[in-house]
C-alpha cells in the first residue's frame, strides 16, 4: 500500500510538472512568422543604434571641419597720419558671409567637390540624395529622394548639364556640382 501511495504521489507531482511545463510552452512559444518578425525587429534596432552612432560621429566631424574652415581674420595694420577722433572710429565692423536661400544644399554640393566625388548610373548613398534634392529644386518637382542614381536621375542630370552648356553625359562630377552651386546662388 505504501508503494501505491508513493506511486500516486510521484504521479501527481510528475503531472503537475508536466502541466506547468506545458503551460509555459504554450504561453511563451511563438509561431514561425512571429519569431522571424521579432528577429528582424532586433536586427533593425541594432542597425538603428549603429546608424545613430555614425550620425553623431559625422556631425561631430562636420562641426570640427566647419570650425577649421572658418577663415581667420588677419589683423590689419594701418598707418593713419591723423589720429582718430574717437576709439569707435578706428574699429572695423566685420562683414557677414553671404548666405543663400539654399545655403545648406550649396554647402553639401561644395563638400562633394572638396571630396572629389563623382556619380554615375548605379551610384548610391546620401550624396546621391543631395543631387536628387538639387534636381527637385531645379525642376520644381517633388520626386522621391531614394539615394539611388537611377536612369531618371541620370536623365535629369543630363538635362541640367545640357541647359548649362556642359557635356550632357548624365554623370555628376565637380564641374556639374559647381554649376549646380552657381545656379542655386542665382536663386538668392
Amino acid at each position: 500500500m505504501l508503494d501505491t501511495l508513493k506511486f500516486v504521489f510521484f504521479s501527481i507531482v510528475a503531472l503537475a510538472l508536466f502541466g506547468l511545463l506545458g503551460y509555459w510552452a504554450v504561453s511563451h512559444l511563438q509561431s514561425g512568422p512571429e519569431f522571424a518578425a521579432n528577429q528582424e525587429i532586433q536586427q533593425l534596432k541594432q542597425e538603428n543604434d549603429a546608424l545613430t552612432k555614425q550620425v553623431a560621429d559625422l556631425t561631430s566631424q562636420l562641426n570640427t571641419a566647419q570650425s577649421l574652415s572658418q577663415p581667420a581674420v588677419p589683423a590689419q595694420t594701418t598707418q593713419n597720419t591723423e589720429p582718430a577722433s574717437t576709439p569707435a572710429a578706428s574699429m572695423q565692423i566685420p562683414t557677414q558671409p553671404t548666405t543663400y536661400k539654399y545655403q545648406s544644399l550649396v554647402d553639401k554640393l561644395q563638400q562633394l567637390i572638396t571630396a572629389n566625388i563623382s556619380m554615375k548610373l548605379k551610384s548610391a548613398g546620401t550624396r546621391v540624395g543631395t543631387v536628387q534634392d538639387f534636381l527637385n529644386i531645379y525642376n520644381n518637382t517633388s520626386n522621391k529622394i531614394d539615394n539611388s542614381y537611377g536612369t531618371s536621375t541620370e536623365k535629369a542630370v543630363a538635362a541640367f548639364q545640357k541647359a548649362q552648356g556642359l557635356t550632357a553625359d548624365g554623370q555628376a562630377g565637380s564641374g556639374t556640382f559647381s554649376e549646380m552651386i552657381n545656379w542655386l546662388k542665382q536663386q538668392g
